[in-house]
C-alpha cells in the first residue's frame, strides 16, 4: 500500500510541475504586464497634469492673449519676456512628453495617449508667435524631438525660418 501512496505522489508531483509551473509563469507575465500598463498609464497622467498646471500659468496671463490664435500685437519687452518663458515651460513640457510617450511602434492605446500631445503641439505650432520663437526654444532640446517638432510645424504654419 505504501508503494502505491508513493506512486500517487510521484504522479501527482508531475502533473503540479507539468501544469502548475505554466500556469504560475503565465500568471506572473500577466501581473508584470498589468504593473507595466499601470505605470504607463500613471505616467500619461503625470504628464497630463503637468499640462493642466501648464494651462494656469497661460490663465494667470490673460493679458498675453496665450489662448487665441493671434499673436499679441505689439507686446512690450515684459510682455515678449513673459511669453518667451511660458513658451520655454511649454516646450518643455512637449519635449518630456515626447521622450516618455512617443514610440515609432505604438498600441492602439499609446497611440491615442499620443494624440492627444500632437494635438497640442499642432495647436501652439499654428501659433505665430511660437512658431517664429522655435529656434530658439529649441535649442538644446532632444534631437529626435526638434525633428518631431519642426515637422509639425512645418505642417501646420511652414517651415521653420532662423533669422539672426
Amino acid at each position: 500500500m505504501s508503494i502505491q501512496w508513493r506512486e500517487f505522489w510521484e504522479i501527482a508531483s508531475y502533473v503540479v510541475t507539468a501544469l502548475g509551473l505554466p500556469v504560475a509563469v503565465l500568471f506572473f507575465a500577466w501581473e508584470q504586464r498589468k504593473e507595466r500598463d499601470n505605470e504607463e498609464e500613471e505616467g500619461y497622467q503625470l504628464l497630463s497634469d503637468a499640462y493642466n498646471d501648464f494651462l494656469k500659468v497661460v490663465l494667470a496671463h490673460p493679458d498675453l492673449h496665450l489662448r487665441t490664435q493671434e499673436p499679441l500685437p505689439d507686446p512690450t519687452s515684459e510682455q515678449r519676456e513673459r511669453m518667451l518663458v511660458i513658451f520655454d515651460m511649454l516646450i518643455s513640457l512637449f519635449e518630456r512628453a515626447f521622450l516618455v510617450a512617443y514610440k515609432v511602434d505604438m498600441s492602439e492605446t499609446e497611440r491615442r495617449r499620443w494624440n492627444s500631445w500632437d494635438d497640442y503641439m499642432r495647436e501652439w505650432c499654428r501659433r505665430e508667435d511660437f512658431h517664429n520663437a522655435l529656434p530658439l526654444l529649441l535649442s538644446g532640446e532632444d534631437r529626435e524631438f526638434q525633428e518631431y517638432i519642426r515637422r509639425v510645424a512645418a505642417e501646420e504654419r511652414g517651415p521653420i525660418i532662423v533669422t539672426s
